[in-house]
């Protein structure tokens, strides 16, 4: 006796519930692909134990890439060296006063790199209060400027 489509199913929410004891968000997407082949194999009974197995990893493989293209599309962004880019020309507002050579605070509408205040440095002073654009990252510090 081969594996019946209930199977495939409790396999499915089985592997779902798991994803509750392991914070990675990924067993649920062969949780997902389970219960796609309970469901396939309920409308098509003789598929054979080799199909639903490669319907199981095709499935999988499916939910994986749609949450990653389409939920997570910038997910590469949010590493500090690839996402450089993707800061530069940010506005943001001075928290704490900035002169040059010492550091100051400016604060973000969205969060830039995971934080929205961060550790600022400028060529010139520029008082609490002021709008600044983001010139460059260097290291952990943003260089600003006045727009």
């Amino acid at each position: 006796m081969g594996l019946v489509w209930w199977h495939w199913v409790v396999l499915g929410i089985a592997l779902v519930l798991l994803e509750l004891a392991v914070p990675t968000f990924f067993l649920v997407w062969f949780g997902a692909g389970a219960i796609v082949v309970g469901a396939v194999l309920a409308l098509y009974p003789q598929l054979s134990f080799a199909w639903q197995v490669l319907l199981w990893i095709a499935c999988a493989v499916a939910f994986i890439g749609l949450w990653f293209k389409v939920f997570k599309p910038n997910l590469h962004k949010t590493r500090i060296g690839m996402s450089k880019g993707t800061v530069i020309g940010e506005i943001g507002l001075v928290t704490r006063e900035i002169r040059p050579y010492e550091k100051g605070a400016v604060r973000f509408q969205k969060p830039l790199l995971g934080d929205d205040v961060w550790e600022s440095i400028a060529d010139e002073e520029i008082k609490v209060g002021e709008r600044v654009k983001v010139l460059d990252v260097e290291g952990n510090w943003l260089k600003v400027g006045r727009t």
